[in-house]
């Protein structure tokens, strides 16, 4: 099992991702009180890992349901949170912290 805790940044919600693999699909828990990140929780709650890590054939379908469908703001860092705790799970990944640092200068 992977485990992600996202603080998405200036809108103040925190997801949480729970996935785990069963027979090579991905399993996902999600939880946030953002509603259009609950909305992308309905529509992906079992995923292909290797569809998630590639932009060829249809593409990650976390993002696919993300973009204008569910997240509301295209800068939402919560999607990419997901698709790292699918790639750790199906062990594609290594599990390694993820940062953006944002300044106004």
């Amino acid at each position: 099992m992977a485990k992600a805790l996202i603080h998405a940044g200036i809108c103040g919600f925190s997801t949480q991702v729970d996935a785990v693999m069963v027979d090579g699909i991905c399993h996902l828990h999600i939880e946030s009180a953002c509603k259009g990140i609950q909305k992308l929780a309905e529509q992906v709650a079992q995923v292909d890992p290797y569809r998630e890590i590639t932009y060829r054939g249809q593409g990650p379908q976390i993002l696919a349901a993300a973009a204008s469908k569910t997240c509301p703001h295209p800068a939402c860092p919560v999607p990419a949170g997901i698709i790292k705790a699918v790639e750790v799970a199906a062990g594609l990944a290594l599990p390694a912290d993820v940062n953006i640092h944002i300044t106004k200068e």
